[in-house]
């Protein structure tokens, strides 16, 4: 190990505790973990993460903080919303401050097949916390590959689920779940969630990756986990590898090997998110200069956001852009060419 216990006191009661201990603690110190998404799960995580001392974190996610996410978003405040911090911008600066010791990055982007294994390289241990079925696919894809363990998660009203895959070891999700749900299904914003819900979930994820990253491996639950905390429904589900799996035995990578998407629909949120082919350097002091005329607008050095009614646009410096009041990719479009530029 090239660097040593920072600081025994801050984690004495996590020493204590025997499967992990003084060597333990040591490896955690030396870790390196990948939060994929910042929204309910992911500050759930990251906060537990950083205050158990796991050396690096990454925190990648592509939207920005509002209201409604304060009730069960732990790292964030009604500062931040006035603000309109990234949400990995505002988990970045809370958690240095709850942690020193940890070096945490934020990094505020969209993962695609064009970036994430860009994001993964070099960490140990990668935890889910997207909000959509192609996503997770694509980090089952990416890690399947790079051969990373990670932590599926997801929750829904009162309802979660996880599961860890180790690959080339365990099923991974596409052996559970060969091919995405279709047509409509519940999500939090049809038919909301609760916090303790998401705290189970991120729970049971940050546990286990923590055995993971202290070699614990043999401790792993290696089920899918799935519990109402409202109608106290318990399952267990035991996993086997699918010997025709086209993920982790064939290695066939589909999402991976798509291209970046144009647009994608924000599920639940009235939203469309335009991606350009390639990333452009928007300047955001002229591009506010030019829609002032069109409808008030603020911004800051991570993002722009102006008031078209019925409709706001917030823009990202690379050109990613979010558009809100509508659910049809070709207003989104068309709005973007019109005040952005195609």
């Amino acid at each position: 190990m090239d660097r040593p216990l920072v600081n025994s006191e801050k984690y004495s009661r996590q020493i204590l505790f025997s499967p992990i201990g003084r060597e333990g603690q040591e490896r955690l110190l030396q870790s390196k973990v990948v939060v994929l998404g910042c929204g309910a799960l992911g500050t759930a995580q990251a906060n537990a993460l950083v205050r158990a001392g796991v050396g690096t974190l990454r925190i990648v996610d592509r939207d920005f903080v509002e209201e409604s996410n304060l009730q069960r978003q732990m790292l964030f405040d009604e500062a931040d919303v006035r603000a309109c911090l990234p949400k990995a911008v505002a988990a970045e600066r809370k958690l240095s401050e709850i942690n020193s010791e940890v070096r945490v990055e934020g990094i505020v982007a969209d993962a695609d097949s064009r970036n994430i294994e860009e994001f993964l390289e070099g960490f140990h241990v990668v935890l889910d916390a997207t909000d959509n079925f192609e996503t997770r696919y694509l980090l089952n894809d990416a890690a399947v590959k790079m051969g990373i363990p990670w932590t599926y998660g997801a929750v829904v009203a009162s309802y979660a689920t996880t599961m860890t895959i180790l690959p080339g070891r365990t099923a991974c999700l596409a052996c559970v779940f060969p091919k995405a749900p279709r047509g409509m299904h519940e999500t939090c914003d049809t038919v909301g969630v609760i916090g303790p819900a998401v705290s189970w979930a991120a729970a049971i994820q940050v546990t286990e990756a923590l055995k993971i990253l202290v070699g614990r491996e043999a401790e792993l639950h290696g089920s899918l986990l799935a519990y109402d905390l409202w109608s106290n429904r318990f399952q267990q589900v035991k996993l086997a590898r699918d010997s025709q799996c086209r993920v982790c035995v064939a290695r066939e990578f589909a999402y991976l090997e798509q291209g970046g998407p144009t647009h994608i629909s924000l599920c639940g949120r009235n939203s469309v998110q335009i991606h350009q082919t390639e990333s452009r350097a928007l300047d955001l002091a002229a591009l506010k200069t030019r829609l002032e005329r069109f409808g008030p607008v603020r911004a800051n050095e991570f993002l722009l956001q102006c008031f078209l009614d019925p409709f706001e646009l917030t823009v990202f410096p690379d050109g990613r852009a979010i558009v809100k009041g509508t659910q049809d990719p070709a207003v989104a479009r068309g709005l973007y060419a019109r005040y952005i530029g195609s």
